[in-house]
């Protein structure tokens, strides 16, 4: 009877055990020696206005949320035990639909390209990307008179996007 009582004890903690729960900021799968990752802000390659301070700003967030890793946002060498560089290679404007009543785009789509690469305080590559290409879809105003600037918002969407699949690629590549 004991035995039968342990048994499904020990079965059930077992279960329990590997459901994939767990404490927010203990997901981390950084190599050990890295307590703190510095982030410059991202490079850029293009002419579109602070595209790289959004991407960097989601980043840094993310990272300071998914990890307990101390993150600085500094471009000083040696600052972290790790640095995550970026660089936006292209951003790209698209119209995607047209109102046929002003002839003028109705929707629009962006298009970013960004590199990124992970390395530790040796210069070794714990992690590097170089294509990374995130997309959104923006309706702009016809009104002019009540006329929102829709792209702004859109690159901070389509920055929390390219920040969560970063995090994630970085955590689950270790």
């Amino acid at each position: 009877m004991l035995r039968t009582v342990c048994g499904t004890l020990g079965a059930f903690l077992l279960c329990l055990s590997g459901c994939g729960y767990h404490v927010a900021g203990t997901s981390a799968h950084l190599p050990p020696g890295v307590s703190t990752i510095a982030v410059p802000v991202f490079q850029t390659k293009v002419e579109n206005y602070h595209t790289e301070v959004a991407l960097t700003q989601a980043v840094v967030r993310e990272l300071a949320d998914r990890t307990r890793n101390r993150i600085l946002l500094t471009d000083k060498p040696g600052a972290g035990d790790a640095t995550l560089r970026g660089t936006v290679l292209s951003e790209v404007y698209t119209p995607l639909t047209y109102n046929p009543q002003t002839g003028q785009s109705s929707s629009y789509l962006i298009a970013v390209t960004a590199s990124v690469t992970l390395t530790d305080r040796n210069g070794r590559v714990l992690y590097r990307n170089s294509n990374y290409v995130f997309r959104q879809q923006y309706q702009s105003t016809a009104d002019l008179t009540s006329f929102i600037q829709e792209d702004s918002p859109a690159v901070q969407r389509l920055a929390r996007q390219f920040a969560q699949t970063l995090v994630s690629d970085i955590l689950d590549s270790f």
